[in-house]
């Protein structure tokens, strides 16, 4: 594993969101509940930003299309739930794909990412 420094842990405040650049990735880190998560920022259906993207139950919701994805694992929630009547249509521009997800750990008080480059 490769391990990056990417923040210190109390520039993060829980509820808050940060982007960082790791090697050539945008990676979204995310403070839920006390717990740190690192996701590409980039949602897999248009590779559109999830920044704001809200946190229910466990997953980030893309701002977009409603996609929604487990931040533990990536995981396909939902897929592509907005715009009503064409959502169907939309989601046939993307297949279902997985977020990808980056092991995270706090160490020193620094906020440490691993993407595996």
């Amino acid at each position: 594993m490769s391990w990056t420094k990417v923040l210190a842990s109390d520039a993060l405040s829980p509820g808050a969101r940060q982007v960082v650049t790791v090697g050539s990735r945008k990676i979204l880190l995310v403070n839920h509940e006390g717990q740190f998560y690192a996701v590409d920022n980039a949602c897999p259906h248009l590779k559109l930003s999830l920044k704001k993207g809200k946190i229910l139950n466990g997953a980030i919701v893309c701002p977009w299309h409603r996609s929604a994805f487990d931040l533990c694992t990536g995981e396909v929630k939902e897929w592509i739930t907005w715009p009503p009547v064409v959502n169907k249509a939309m989601g046939m521009v993307s297949q279902e794909k997985q977020l990808s997800v980056y092991p995270v750990r706090v160490e020193d008080g620094s906020i440490l990412v691993d993407v595996g480059e």
